[in-house]
């Protein structure tokens, strides 16, 4: 590790090895817990210091592969923990678990470094006002508010627009917030992490921006810690540069399996489902960190894996305990063209209360849900028997909630280039007076397609101008006309 100097006055030598567990035995001064250890042939094998075993024996977890390592050999003692680089120069850098740079670039130099291992900010520092974290995407924004210094969870498998929504947070927090953002791949396969390099790249918002991995290839030590360093960094950035920061974590079940790997490792009993029975601190521990002082905040977004989608699974019910808001993606909703394919019904948030969104946003919120909640229900007698058996109510039901599904679709700007749509930043009060409008029926004899894949309201009157000069008069202007549009958007 090319930072972190070894104290060549205690010195030890290693007794075991077993895996990516290591005994040390030191003779004059033994290390405390989670000091860094190096060994191996140039020094190039890191250990953590997890449990001190008697007077002279430390037990400790390798950061890196333990190959060739042999009991015997030397091994140095660094004096402190694992640190990580802060600082500006990591914008638009990538980083390991040490702080050395992956994307091929320079080497930081003469940067300083903090400990990973930190408590979280004071409660006399901590703010006690809940703001809520405007991100200028419709459907999060009126339907799933965001808390500032709050921790959202993202749920959605591969291909459904999770990656896109991710980038666009990143570019709107950048372009409205003038904050940072930081993203943590914990854990996920390094294809991933290159992908999303490069989507940054070209969607010009690496420039506010760090990325930290520990890759799925990677020992259990080095996941584990990962978390830290990316924190220790978007700390930096809220405490010293009084920025508000945005952290996005993928994923962060892989954090947790991580420490169940260390701790069968270091042999402990499992508790329930074979979690390590130290769990529920070492999640917190992380997740108690984040959070909005006086000076700044740290909003977190993280993806999570949900096992076997039993949402009773230890590891989901102690992550969704520090979540303050769950966006749930369909697949459903994507393949219709309905994007960002969030699902309105599943998704929820702690924030939307009359208390902190005010009496408006709440009662519009819940007269979307409840109108969103009737058509979900009638798509089934729409499915046998069509909308015409339906009621005259129920069909003013069913164009409310389809005009009120299109609206909450936005072209995004990380997007422009496959979709040739400009995107939309669309402020909450021009996103729930949309809504009121759609709910009052003012756009009851619009065309569906007008709605779709627009920021403001006004913008449908126009694009229903448009449609009507260039259209041809025989063109139907039906329910399935609109289909058809909504259907070649996404593609």
């Amino acid at each position: 590790m090319k930072a972190q100097q070894a104290d060549s006055r205690n010195q030890g030598v290693v007794v075991s090895v077993r895996g990516s567990v290591v005994d040390v035995r030191f003779d004059k001064l033994l290390p405390p817990i989670h000091s860094i250890l190096l060994t191996g042939d140039q020094q190039q094998i890191v250990l953590e210091v997890l449990s001190q075993q008697d007077a002279h024996c430390v037990r400790g977890i390798a950061l890196t592969p333990t190959q060739g390592l042999a009991r015997g050999m030397a091994v140095q003692d660094t004096g402190g923990p694992l640190e990580a680089p802060v600082g500006k120069a990591l914008l638009s850098r990538m980083f390991d678990v040490f702080g050395n740079t992956i994307d091929r670039g320079e080497e930081l130099s003469e940067v300083e470094r903090r400990s990973v291992h930190r408590d979280p900010p004071l409660l006399s520092r901590r703010s006690t006002k809940s703001e809520v974290f405007e991100t200028g995407i419709k459907v999060i924004d009126v339907l799933v508010p965001l808390e500032r210094g709050g921790k959202a969870g993202l749920f959605g498998g591969a291909g459904v627009g999770k990656t896109v929504l991710l980038t666009e947070l990143i570019h709107n927090m950048v372009g409205k917030q003038k904050g940072v953002s930081i993203f943590c791949g914990i854990g996920e396969r390094c294809r991933e992490g290159e992908e999303l390099y490069r989507e940054m790249k070209d969607a010009g918002v690496l420039k506010d921006m760090a990325m930290v991995f520990g890759q799925m290839n990677e020992p259990p030590g080095a996941r584990f810690r990962v978390g830290h360093v990316a924190l220790t960094m978007a700390e930096y950035f809220r405490d010293d540069e009084h920025r508000d920061v945005l952290l996005l974590i993928d994923n962060i079940f892989r954090f947790i399996q991580a420490g169940m790997e260390v701790s069968g490792l270091m042999g402990q009993m499992p508790s329930r489902l074979g979690y390590q029975p130290t769990m529920g601190t070492e999640l917190a521990s992380l997740e108690e960190r984040i959070a909005n002082t006086d000076t700044g905040a740290i909003t977190s977004i993280q993806a999570v894996y949900v096992p076997a989608d039993d949402f009773t699974d230890p590891a989901a019910a102690h992550t969704f305990s520090h979540l303050s808001a769950s966006i749930v993606l369909s697949r459903k909703r994507a393949s219709e063209g309905l994007f960002p394919a969030i699902d309105p019904l599943q998704s929820s948030s702690k924030m939307a209360t009359p208390s902190v969104v005010g009496q408006r946003h709440y009662e519009l919120a819940q007269a979307i849900r409840r109108t969103l909640a009737l058509y979900s229900d009638l798509k089934d007698i729409i499915a046998m028997l069509g909308l015409e058996q339906l009621s005259p109510k129920d069909r003013k039901i069913v164009g409310r909630a389809r005009r009120l599904e299109r609206f909450l679709t936005q072209p995004f700007f990380t997007t422009e280039q496959f979709t040739s749509l400009k995107g939309k930043l669309v402020s909450l009060d021009d996103a729930l007076d949309g809504c009121e409008r759609i709910l009052n029926d003012e756009f009851e004899d619009a065309d569906e397609s007008d709605l779709y894949m627009i920021g403001k309201i006004n913008e449908a009157k126009v694009k229903a101008k448009t449609r009507s000069k260039t259209k041809p008069k025989s063109e139907s202007t039906s329910d399935e006309g609109s289909q058809h549009v909504v259907g070649t958007h996404a593609t």
